[in-house]
């Protein structure tokens, strides 16, 4: 009950600082060039701030309006080099934003009623701010998109960190993986393909489709919202999915149909360009232990393989055996979450998953494991066999093991140097004005134009 005030109180806060925003008297907090930010529009921020969990803080004001500052630069001058985001853009990051928001309300009506709006009223409210905050991020990226570093560069940054400061790393291990999931026979999956029959032809036959959505659907994402997914383009799903809804004009009930998740049917509300909105219900079937029982079956055939025909590598095994996605096109090895980006196998062995962890922990370089059950945090149980491919002991950071590393911290140094040149050069510009009462904000000390300056547009 206690967190369940403190989310109302939070939508609370957000419905005040909407309504704020209507007030024509409404205090400027401050002035970037031609730019105005409203008290108000901090207000609002700092109330989606404590609904997203953050703990109550009068300084996070401070940090809301030098991010507002930095957006409003960025835009100004976005506008200049013509850096825009289409509309579908927008569409797509406010559909993913209410959806968070519907579902820390507890529903659709729920929020409504916290808002004191409609969600398109709330929607069309932020989407000037939303789009802004999209055009910003991309004109940051346009200005450090040429940004590289040399092997010069990497060694200087690297003898420039003193001994003290320098990282450390845990232990870290580089590990592949051949995954046998339990697969449903064709009679099997029959039970669950009827079920999702019979509910569509309950709709058909003139049920309520978000009802029957929130009673039957298996998809924990959109079940308690009807089943709605919002907007959506044909990346944003997957392809069995996207290839039936593309199909449908606004209005239509599709087929029954098979994806990785189970079976769906779904009904497309509105077309707009590239994107559909559209709301589905989900049956999924449910792992039978005969279905376990092939899968181990395999496992163990596959494992003989590896460890009798000395041709077959782990790699071409995985590329072949796996039913993994993920990992199969990248020879069985696991990325590290947590850097993806860098495309990095090594994995520091507190970011396993702890079943696989315990695996791993007893393996040698360069041997495979015998068939493993494993059951996911989702509670989903597969087979799988491990290969431990290097393992790195915890050490302070050095050029010979981490290389990729250091080039990464020295990439993210000179990003950050060209973005603050950037900004101090057009600080210097582009009039400023900060209201009294952020004056204090220690964050915000070199935002303020002295008052004889003349205003000078970016």
């Amino acid at each position: 009950m206690r967190k369940f005030g403190f989310i109302f109180l939070s939508f609370l806060l957000i419905a005040t600082a909407v309504s704020a925003q209507k007030i024509s008297l409404d205090k400027v907090a401050g002035v970037v060039g031609s730019s105005v930010i409203l008290k108000s529009d901090i207000e609002l921020q700092y109330a989606q701030y404590l609904v997203s969990g953050g703990q109550p803080d009068v300084d996070i004001k401070c940090t809301i309006l030098g991010r507002l500052l930095t957006q409003k630069l960025l835009a100004q001058q976005a506008v200049i080099d013509s850096v825009t985001v289409t509309e579908d853009d927008v569409d797509g990051q406010i559909d993913r934003r209410m959806r968070g928001m519907i579902q820390r309300a507890g529903g659709q009506d729920r929020l409504e009623q916290f808002l004191g709006r409609s969600v398109i009223q709330y929607k069309d409210e932020i989407r000037p701010d939303i789009k802004e905050q999209m055009i910003a991020e991309r004109m940051q990226g346009k200005i450090t998109e040429k940004v590289g570093v040399t092997p010069q560069e990497v060694t200087r940054f690297f003898q420039n960190i003193p001994k003290d400061s320098l990282p450390s790393y845990n232990k870290e291990v580089e590990v592949g993986e051949i995954v046998f999931q339990p697969k449903l026979s064709k009679e099997e999956k029959q039970f669950y393909k009827d079920k999702a029959e019979g509910l569509r032809t309950r709709i058909k036959n003139g049920e309520d489709f978000a009802n029957i959505a929130r009673l039957y659907s298996q998809d924990p994402g959109s079940a308690q919202e009807g089943g709605d997914l919002g907007f959506f383009d044909r990346q944003g799903m997957v392809k069995e999915f996207s290839a039936t809804a593309f199909k449908l004009k606004a209005g239509e009930l599709s087929p029954v149909f098979e994806s990785e998740f189970g079976f769906h049917f779904l009904q497309v509300l509105e077309r707009r360009g590239e994107q559909v909105h559209a709301r589905h219900i989900l049956i999924t079937p449910v792992i039978t232990p005969a279905s376990l029982d092939r899968a181990k079956v395999k496992a163990d055939s596959i494992y003989t393989l590896l460890k009798t025909n000395k041709q077959l590598d782990f790699s071409t095994a995985a590329s072949v055996y796996s039913d993994d996605k993920e990992t199969k096109y990248n020879g069985g090895m696991l990325m590290n979450a947590e850097n993806v980006q860098a495309r990095s196998t090594l994995i520091p062995t507190d970011k396993l998953e702890p079943a696989v962890a315990l695996v791993v922990d007893t393996m040698k370089v360069n041997t495979i494991s015998k068939p493993q059950l494993i059951t996911a945090q989702d509670g989903k149980s597969t087979y799988k066999i491990f290969y431990l491919r290097s393992v790195t002991d915890a050490h302070k950071a050095n050029l010979a093991q981490d290389l990729p590393k250091i080039k990464e911290l020295a990439q993210s140094d000179k990003v950050n140097r060209t973005v603050s040149e950037w900004f101090e050069k057009k600080r210097k510009s582009t009039f400023t004005r900060i209201d009294p009462e952020f004056q204090s904000c220690k964050q915000l000390k070199d935002w303020s134009t002295p008052t004889t300056s003349a205003q000078v547009k970016p």
